[in-house]
């Protein structure tokens, strides 16, 4: 391995890191989620294992897709800040449409009935409204499906790695796709482990 991609593998390494945990937004909507949720420790992992390659296999793709068709680096990164832009807002919007259903939810007072069915044939039904401490496991939810994850990997796979962008492009001017696999590879392993560390 030569000087310069030990230079280029570092970078890519230390750029990660620093994007990652200085960007509260690559791991604070997990643990909030996994809280809400009641996620276990596995299920968070996984779902920020996913999202992580998302958010860093979007970019890469594009940055492949930008090279390859020999775009400028100002035009990839225009359109890398117009995704992250994009991403931004879907979030935001993401976390007023969860917050304003979270306090339709608790602000819902009203008294309503359930019916259990339980696997022995017996059946009951019982009172009781939001506000007050009740726990039970309804049959039916359980085979909802939740679509919080597929929110979550639809906004990583917009939200933009920016600094990836740059550090492909050298390897990629001197025709080393060897080294940018490397380098896309490096980056995606620390920022998805970073992720991970940080929700764990």
């Amino acid at each position: 391995m030569g000087a310069e991609l030990s230079i280029l593998l570092v970078t890519a390494a230390s750029l990660a890191f620093v994007h990652t945990i200085l960007g509260p937004d690559h791991y604070i909507p997990f643990v909030m989620m996994a809280r809400a949720r009641k996620w276990s420790y596995t299920k968070t992992a996984w779902i920020t294992f996913t999202c992580g390659l998302g958010h860093v296999g979007g970019s890469v793709i594009l940055g492949i897709i930008g090279i390859s068709l020999g775009l400028a680096l100002n035009n990839l990164t225009s359109f890398e800040g117009f995704r992250g832009n994009v991403a931004a807002w879907v979030l935001i919007g993401f976390g007023l449409v969860y917050f304003l259903w979270g306090l339709r939810r608790a602000l819902k007072g009203k008294t309503h009935t359930h019916k259990h069915l339980h696997s022995n044939g017996t059946e009951h039904v019982h009172e009781h409204n939001h506000s007050e401490e009740h726990a039970h496991v309804h049959s039916s939810q359980k085979n909802k499906k939740e679509i919080t994850p597929w929110v979550l990997f639809t906004i990583f796979i917009l939200g933009p790695c920016e600094p990836l962008i740059p550090i492909l492009m050298y390897p990629a001017a001197k025709n080393s796709w060897v080294d940018v696999a490397l380098v896309a590879g490096l980056f995606g392993i620390v920022t998805i482990a970073t992720m991970m560390l940080s929700v764990g």
